[in-house]
């Protein structure tokens, strides 16, 4: 058994797995958009897809259950869109603390694609919501998103190593106000995207209509305390 910081034991083995199953799923995602086989291929492929679909659906959770390995108390949710190492749809973007807020490194493929040889607009939002977020928590905050505002500066290329960052400028009872840019890594002051979000805390009340279904892994009613997207945020810099 392996645990973070602070965080409750989860199975190593379990881990690696669903980790390496994420790896898998994101490069058949990459290839499924480049590839050019015929016809037949594709649905030679596809019905191999489905076999696969059968096999991990024969033993499913409901979606008010926790996953096994997430533990919401270090923010570790392991199939999170963005940071997920087990989604097929995060890239993932790998995020740590620095002193100030927080940076995320990131590399998005084929999949993430808007205008040709670009991120889709949509994709850098979503990674920013993110970021954003994980900054909120690493300055011991945390709210679900009310206002999201970015300014595309310059297109964001496809394939090239990126280097997001954000962290808290204003912080006030139950908000917080959270900056971002996106940034090649090659040239991480020229930024592509601004962001700026809006975070609130629900009052007690709503809290509990928001997540008052929400269990463990074991199926024990227990909406985690302080509800998240963000992942484990790396305490080095």
């Amino acid at each position: 058994m392996t645990s973070d910081a602070g965080g409750q034991p989860y199975d190593a083995d379990l881990m690696a797995a669903v980790t390496e199953l994420g790896t898998a799923l994101r490069e058949l995602v990459d290839a499924s958009v480049l590839t050019t086989v015929p016809a037949d291929e594709l649905r030679a492929a596809a019905a191999d897809a489905r076999a696969v679909t059968a096999r991990l659906a024969a033993a499913q959770r409901p979606t008010t259950q926790l996953p096994v390995l997430d533990d919401p108390l270090v923010f570790r949710r392991v199939y999170n869109p963005v940071s997920g190492v087990g989604s097929a749809l995060a890239p993932p973007v790998r995020i740590r603390r620095v002193e100030g807020g927080v940076v995320g490194e990131a590399l998005l493929g084929p999949a993430y694609e808007g205008p040709p040889g670009y991120v889709h607009g949509g994709i850098s939002s979503l990674l920013m919501d993110q970021l954003l977020g994980s900054a909120a928590i690493a300055a011991g905050l945390w709210g679900m998103t009310v206002r999201l505002e970015l300014d595309y500066r310059r297109p964001v290329p496809l394939s090239t190593p990126l280097t997001l960052r954000a962290q808290v400028t204003e912080a006030a009872g139950r908000k917080c106000v959270v900056t971002g840019t996106v940034a090649t890594a090659a040239a991480p002051d020229r930024t592509l995207v601004e962001a700026r979000g809006v975070f609130v805390m629900p009052r007690q009340e709503l809290h509990a209509d928001y997540f008052g279904a929400i269990t463990d892994a074991s199926g024990r009613h227990r909406p985690p305390g302080r509800p998240t997207d963000a992942t484990a945020l790396a305490d080095r810099a």
